[in-house]
């Protein structure tokens, strides 16, 4: 019977150095040639799933972390922030002394001290996801296609997200845009590395529903892979979801059942296990 895999992207397809494991490539191929249906469910917008990932074979994506659905190259479903509420948000973070980034399908586009102020935070995340070589990252080398100097007021922007410089500005941005959803990343709680900010009510399992819906597919049909808390209301929208090793507690909790770490073929397990080739 077919079944349709959505994928978790960072930690899931594409391990902490961004690098697509081979096995992992095999595994998509594979399935596909098997009759099987095949998305990315990421929290990257359109913008960052570059074609290197596309040449995997892809039957499309989840963006946004489910705000933003493609099928077979046609865009399925897109919500964004209006100007307003964009407006709203970037002059709240310049206010605060907050570097951020607009997250957008056409690209990404930074604030205007984005390439100072955000260093120390990604050096940071790039340490506690194991990279060796953190402390001489610079910004450019982890978002080579980060835009400056733009506009920042866009009516195309799937969130926001922004350098904490305490885990209290993330609670004042929390009651600032209560209509909004907000979000961390990067650690949990006062850990916590970045914050994020985007219309309320999208998540990557609602993100999936509509495109089951799309598809005249049933829940039962679909699976789901990732590694992250984020990745739960996923898991939730599938008759299956699988937890990689190198996720956290929580998702593992929510998970049927846990496969290898990312760098030690777990993709590939995971599909042997599901029989989908």
């Amino acid at each position: 019977m077919q079944k349709i895999i959505f994928l978790d992207v960072d930690g899931t397809l594409v391990n902490y150095k961004g690098q697509v494991p081979e096995s992992a490539v095999r595994a998509v191929r594979q399935a596909r040639a098997a009759g099987h249906r095949i998305y990315i469910c990421t929290g990257r917008s359109r913008a960052e799933v570059y074609p290197e990932l596309w040449d995997i074979g892809f039957d499309g994506m989840i963006g946004g972390n489910g705000s933003y659905l493609e099928d077979q190259g046609k865009v399925v479903d897109w919500q964004h922030l209006s100007l307003e509420q964009c407006r709203r948000i970037v002059d709240w973070l310049y206010g605060r002394g907050l570097e951020f980034y607009l997250e957008c399908n056409a690209g990404l586009f930074a604030s205007r001290n984005f390439a100072v102020g955000t260093l120390p935070a990604i050096r940071e995340y790039s340490r506690r996801k194991g990279k060796s070589d953190a402390e001489n990252l610079t910004v450019q080398s982890v978002f080579p296609e980060m835009i400056y100097g733009a506009e920042p007021y866009r009516d195309d922007v799937n969130k926001i997200s922004y350098v904490l410089h305490t885990y209290q500005d993330f609670l004042d941005a929390k009651e600032e845009f209560a209509d909004m959803a907000n979000g961390t990343w990067g650690g949990a709680g006062e850990t916590a590395l970045f914050g994020d900010v985007g219309l309320a009510g999208i998540t990557k399992g609602n993100g999936v529903r509509k495109l089951l819906r799309y598809l005249g597919a049933d829940r039962e049909d679909a699976i789901a892979i990732g590694d992250a808390k984020v990745d739960i209301p996923m898991f939730e929208a599938c008759a299956v979801g699988v937890a990689m090793e190198n996720g956290g507690d929580e998702v593992k909790a929510a998970a049927d059942f846990v496969t290898g770490d990312v760098d030690e073929d777990g993709l590939y397990h995971a599909f042997v296990k599901l029989g989908l080739f």
